[in-house]
């Protein structure tokens, strides 16, 4: 490993030439202190030891030891060994990450294009009568982003004349932390966004534009609904619409789904969103506190000009006092509006590890689920895993990963591409269309059928927001709830046996009360592997039904998850002490791969 320069986080305070130190003031007053590693690594391990345990708070544990007991380990390694494999290991590793080649990060070109910047997101800052951002504010934000000083991102001008209502921009700065494993944040790429005069934009604003119409018919009633099927035939006639579809052509069937195996086969939502999930001793039931149909908001000029200023909304949503299991794409949307970020497959993964009550009834619990079929502990006779390869480590390694997901998409959006949201593009549409102001807009979002309806019912052509503080403030692209799915559904399938077939699968009842067998043709061709897919595309969707993400945010996200994950897994397999031969399972395109 080459040796650490110029960062005094690292290094002891002390500036070495050659072997003899120097008094820093002496040479540049200026720099940080350093160590080079021949001089750092002769100074005295007992002192190295103490300043390392103090700095652990380990100092009194190891004098009481070192007075009253001596050493009684036993293992392949003793404690100086020990410590040299672990060097080795994480040098190792580190040796590996720096040999990938840098990537690069090509934008969609809007910011350099429009002047304006209505390409690109600016929710929060100031902006005009338009909802064009001002240019100080915005060049400010740049500024902050490209130096990364914190004193820069407290500086910046935000837009609510009210600031006790102002709503904050959400952790920038997160884009810039390191890890300790897994390949750095910034080593991850995702293709360019739709360029904002795109017609795959435009295509893309259609489905949520329908997306906001269908929100309160239940996903179980698509194929025999005439909204569903109007809203198949526009996307149809798109030029440039890339959802799924059969024949050449959206269907109901097709209509809002995923592109992963799995996600065309059975009922739009997965099993791991409805199944009863096992908590220890407790148990959760399914159904969620949801919303009121109908309540859609940001529909009015006034307030959602208010809320591109970064004002929160003076109403809340109104909840429906009966809880119910998630039907529709507006409960879908409320529940990954609240839900806690790795929770969908945290629940998931408790559904998967525990056997099934032979008293329970078909609304579910444990599955009981088989491991993945290379885990060394699958054929032992004496062990089994815990603290790896068990139930513990697989909880935890969901929250590991998800925490690495969002720092490396928290780049992508703030540092990279900075995404307009849908609901900023829909007040370009609305001022487009009402000749207050001109801008380059693909014809196939307004000759749409869906933006005609969408006029009709509310005399603006705003997208219907259905969380009352429209989108959050941070750009749009990529998703980190998409991110995150990506991620932790990569580390269930490469843990469990992807291929086990779900019992006895379910659906909601049309008010969303209870639940019931679903018995279409392939109730018996779901399986483990297809539903979790299916999970991360329903929890990345829901955020879509929100009117808050993209398509392209929810298709490249779950591809960079899916890749931090797989980082992740790269590093931790050299940890193990077990006979491993790599996790093996199914990516999101079809391909399988053993790391």
């Amino acid at each position: 490993m080459s040796e650490t320069r110029g960062d005094p986080r690292i290094l002891p305070p002390i500036c070495a030439k050659g072997d003899q130190e120097v008094n820093q003031s002496e040479a540049n007053p200026t720099a940080p202190r350093l160590l080079n590693r021949r001089s750092f690594l002769s100074r005295s391990s007992g002192a190295a030891a103490a300043i390392t345990a103090a700095a652990i708070g380990l100092e009194p544990l190891i004098g009481g030891i070192r007075s009253t007991a001596q050493a009684a380990e036993v293992g392949p390694l003793d404690g100086t060994a020990r410590r040299q494999r672990m060097y080795e290991i994480r040098e190792a590793t580190a040796a590996f990450q720096r040999g990938l080649p840098v990537v690069p990060h090509p934008d969609n070109l809007d910011e350099m294009l429009y002047s304006t910047k209505i390409g690109n997101y600016s929710k929060g800052l100031p902006h005009n009568s338009l909802g064009e951002v001002d240019l100080t504010a915005y060049n400010s934000l740049v500024d902050a982003l490209t130096t990364g000083a914190p004193a820069d991102f407290e500086s910046l001008q935000l837009g609510c004349a009210n600031a006790a209502n102002q709503q904050l921009l959400v952790n920038p700065q997160a884009g810039l932390a390191f890890d300790l494993e897994g390949t750095d944040s910034h080593q991850f790429a995702i293709p360019p966004a739709p360029a904002f005069a795109s017609a795959e934009n435009a295509g893309e604003m259609v489905e949520l534009y329908w997306m906001a119409h269908l929100r309160d018919v239940p996903f179980t009633d698509y194929d025999d609904n005439p909204l569903a099927e109007a809203a198949s035939e526009d996307l149809s006639r798109l030029s440039d619409f890339r959802g799924p579809k059969h024949g050449g052509r959206v269907k109901p069937s097709t209509l809002f789904r995923g592109f992963t195996p799995g996600d065309l086969r059975g009922p739009y939502l997965s099993q791991f969103l409805l199944l009863g999930t096992p908590f220890g001793a407790e148990f959760v039931e399914r159904r969620m506190r949801t919303v009121f149909p109908g309540r859609d908001y940001l529909t009015d000029y006034s307030e959602w000009l208010e809320s591109q200023n970064g004002c929160a909304p003076e109403r809340g949503g109104q909840f429906d006092p009966v809880r119910r299991y998630i039907r529709n794409g507006r409960d879908l949307a409320q529940w990954v509006h609240v839900d806690v970020l790795f929770q969908a497959y945290f629940d998931a993964a408790l559904i998967l590890l525990t056997p099934p009550d032979p008293d329970d009834d078909e609304t579910g619990g444990g599955i009981g689920c088989s491991l993945n079929p290379g885990n060394p502990y699958n054929g032992s006779r004496t062990q089994i895993g815990f603290g790896t390869f068990g139930g513990p480590y697989i909880a935890t390694i969901l929250c590991e990963v998800a925490t690495r997901a969002l720092k490396a998409i928290w780049f992508q959006k703030w540092f990279v591409h900075r995404r307009i949201r849908p609901e900023a593009f829909g007040g370009n549409i609305h001022n487009h269309l009402t000749r207050r102001g001109s801008y380059p807009i693909s014809t196939d979002v307004l000759n749409s059928r869906a933006l005609r309806r969408i006029h009709r019912q509310q005399n603006t052509f705003l997208l219907p927001q259905a969380f009352p503080e429209g989108s959050p403030l941070h750009p749009s692209y990529g998703a980190g709830h998409a991110t995150v799915a990506g991620a932790c559904v990569t580390i269930l399938k490469a843990l469990f046996d992807e291929r086990f077939e779900i019992p006895r699968p379910v659906i909601p009842i049309p008010s969303g009360r209870q639940l019931t067998r679903y018995r279409g043709p392939d109730a018996d061709q779901l399986t483990v592997g297809g539903e979790l897919n299916k999970l991360a595309a329903n929890v990345a969707t829901g955020r879509n039904f929100a009117g808050i993400h993209w398509r392209s945010d929810y298709t490249q996200s779950v591809l960079l998850g899916e890749a931090v994950a797989i980082s992740l897994l790269r590093d931790q397999r050299a940890t193990f002490n077990e006979a491993f031969g790599g996790f093996t399972f199914t990516k999101f395109d079809g391909t399988t791969i053993t790391v």
